[in-house]
């Protein structure tokens, strides 16, 4: 029987939440510039199904110039406790206006106020003038709701290829490839 690496990750990633201490859910995304310079930095999944794995950012950071320059990226989780990783890599779209509202409207009323205080990835003269427009956004929206801001929202990261590694005594490590073909999924394993 074929395997779907969607219910190996959903699997894997349910184990890692049950013991990784803090943020199970953090992976590194690596993303490159229209030359090609890489760039890496730690987000956090918020969801994934059949369509890909969903991150939500700045979209006006540095990342997302990137993604925008060049739409493709690279993820990947390493779980410590279960001695376990796993690599996806394809390309990226932007998640929908009503996505990004519903996971916007779960975030803390802290996060929503940051998320218009912040200009992402820009340079900051000193912590303070960031601390007061952080002030200045409560002010603002005192009393109501906090509507996600225009320039922030979820990106995709469709899978092409995934890799699960499991660590083996000796360095004698499993590697599983599924790599996408057509509808399906083609398996293959990789020398560790």
């Amino acid at each position: 029987m074929e395997t779907d690496p969607l219910d190996l990750f959903r699997d894997w990633y349910a184990q890692a939440r049950e013991t990784e201490i803090n943020d199970s859910n953090a992976v590194a995304l690596a993303t490159a510039d229209a030359a090609g310079r890489p760039s890496l930095r730690m987000v956090l999944l918020k969801g994934f199904d059949e369509r890909g794995f969903v991150f939500y950012t700045n979209r006006e950071s540095r990342k997302a110039g990137e993604l925008a320059a060049n739409p493709h990226a690279a993820l990947l989780f390493h779980w410590k406790s279960l001695r376990r990783q796993v690599r996806i890599e394809g390309p990226v779209s932007l998640a929908s206006d009503e996505e990004s509202d519903a996971y916007f409207a779960s975030r803390s009323r802290n996060s929503q106020l940051g998320a218009w205080a912040s200009d992402q990835s820009r340079p900051l003269d000193r912590r303070e003038t960031f601390d007061q427009r952080f002030e200045a956004m409560q002010r603002r929206f005192d009393g109501q709701p906090v509507l996600r801001p225009p320039h922030w929202g979820g990106y995709r990261v469709m899978p092409e290829r995934i890799e699960f590694w499991q660590d083996r005594a000796h360095r004698l490590h499993e590697r599983r490839l599924f790599e996408r073909a057509g509808d399906g999924w083609r398996e293959g394993l990789l020398y560790p």
